[in-house]
């Protein structure tokens, strides 16, 4: 089912204010908006949600070639070795510093290398998750379903200026009853990494006191940067999308050892697999195939080139539900970027799955998003071949993989409440561990070790 965004009124435009003045400002407008008697705007008390977002700077880089290292928000030797590059290459001031200036251009140039992208599907740009009003565009969506506080915090990559604080307000349209409004406020505190680092404590102490604190860090995980490990240890919630991640294994295996570590996170990334997941266990619900599972040894996933998180998560969760352990990984360069990974089950016998990533002349929104997958065995006699795809191409060329054996088929169909803003909006109206999640990542983790 489509979501269908409620419509948003402002209360109060975004306003330039001091950090000291935040709080003030914000219950000065409460006080104005409830004294009058022709208003019945009234202020939300659901949740807080911290979101953390690099401006753009550093994915952009890394989707033009620029940049190689974590999108994280952060300044560092290779970022401004990669922004000298940028700047020298369009002919600007090379000064190793971001600006606005640079950030219309890689914009711009982005745009640009995406469309190149769709007549030649070899090039990876496109699998850099890049939207550049996509800060309101969520902001919108989570107001209109869940009037609450967001505080977002957008490091640059500039000269530490200190941080740059401001407040504003904006009501969802009820329309059962449009003279009420529930409002959302929003807090944006910009600067870089460095600044925003030294203030952590007065954000935090800008959530709503005995609420729900969520964390939506759009960003690599940063296990040794002190705001990040603020945050972690005071939200209810750290929640990621791995499908924006630049370096997936490397941030996969940061995610599993905070899972390791106790604390409680989600990732959107995830959610995207319900359907392959749920599908995958009705293909053995009849009695007649719940045995022949225990046949499956071998296992073919193909995913969209760019991000192999989802892949990996699938590959997790499938071996975690079959207690398969695993027993070696191998990564082959080339067209496909092959992974093979061998596993071995309760009974010694060995499973072997291959992970394909697909050059697609249509890029999806989401990175990496699966295409086909095919559970079978090598034993001639089994019944467990299982095709599932989400196109036509992807199950034409599952089954032509397929041997002589029959193949139970399923097409999945497009899920249209898969997009951030609906999974995060979902994520929000839950925190608390997710076990299956855990367990899964905990057979993903030991994988991507086996490649160390």
């Amino acid at each position: 089912m489509v979501t269908t965004k409620t419509p948003i009124v402002s209360l109060q435009a975004p306003k330039d204010v001091s950090i000291e003045e935040i709080e003030a400002e914000l219950r000065s407008l409460w006080t104005s908006v409830g004294g009058d008697e022709d208003s019945s705007a009234s202020r939300a008390a659901t949740f807080s949600l911290i979101v953390y977002e690099p401006n753009g700077t550093q994915q952009l880089l890394a989707a033009l070639g620029f940049y190689t290292g974590p999108i994280d928000g952060i300044s560092g030797p290779r970022n401004k070795a990669a922004i000298s590059a940028a700047q020298k290459a369009y002919k600007m001031e090379v000064t190793g510093e971001g600006s606005s200036q640079l950030l219309t251009r890689l914009e711009a140039e982005f745009t640009k290398a995406k469309e190149a992208d769709r007549l030649n599907p070899e090039n990876k740009t496109a699998a850099i998750q890049y939207s550049p009003d996509s800060q309101g565009a969520i902001a919108d969506a989570i107001a209109s379903a869940n009037p609450c506080r967001i505080i977002a915090l957008v490091p640059s990559l500039g000269q530490d200026e200190g941080v740059k604080a401001q407040v504003s307000a904006y009501c969802p349209v009820n329309k059962k009853n449009k003279e009420s409004l529930v409002c959302c406020e929003y807090i944006t505190l910009s600067g870089t990494a460095e600044a925003l680092d030294r203030i952590g404590g007065i954000i935090t102490g800008l959530t709503i006191g005995e609420l729900p604190t969520f964390v939506w860090w759009k960003a690599a995980p940063s296990p040794e940067y002190g705001l990040f490990k603020r945050l972690v240890s005071y939200s209810d919630s750290m929640i990621f999308d791995s499908s924006s991640f630049v370096e997936p294994e490397a941030n996969l295996v940061s995610i599993a050892e905070m899972l390791q570590q106790g604390t409680i996170l989600a990732d959107l990334n995830w959610r995207r697999l319900s359907s392959w997941q749920e599908l995958s266990a009705e293909a053995f619900d009849p009695p007649e195939r719940r045995a022949e599972i225990y046949e499956v040894d071998k296992v073919t996933i193909d995913y969209e080139k760019g991000n192999q998180s989802q892949a990996l998560m699938y590959l997790g969760w499938l071996a975690s539900r079959l207690n398969w352990t695993p027993t070696s990984y191998k990564h082959e360069e080339g067209d496909y970027d092959l992974r093979q990974v061998s596993f071995s089950d309760s009974q010694g016998q060995q499973i072997n799955a291959e992970l394909a990533a697909i050059p697609t002349a249509d890029w999806g929104d989401i990175p990496g998003d699966l295409i086909s997958l095919r559970l079978s065995s090598t034993h001639l006699d089994a019944d467990c071949c299982t095709v599932l795809c989400s196109s036509t191409t992807g199950c034409m060329r599952m089954e032509a993989g397929g041997g002589a054996q029959s193949c139970y088929v399923q097409q999945v169909a497009p899920l249209f409440d898969q997009n951030t803003e609906d999974l995060l909006g979902q994520q929000l109206q839950r925190w608390g561990r997710e076990v299956l999640y855990e367990e899964s990542m905990a057979v993903t983790v030991k994988i991507l070790e086996l490649s160390q």
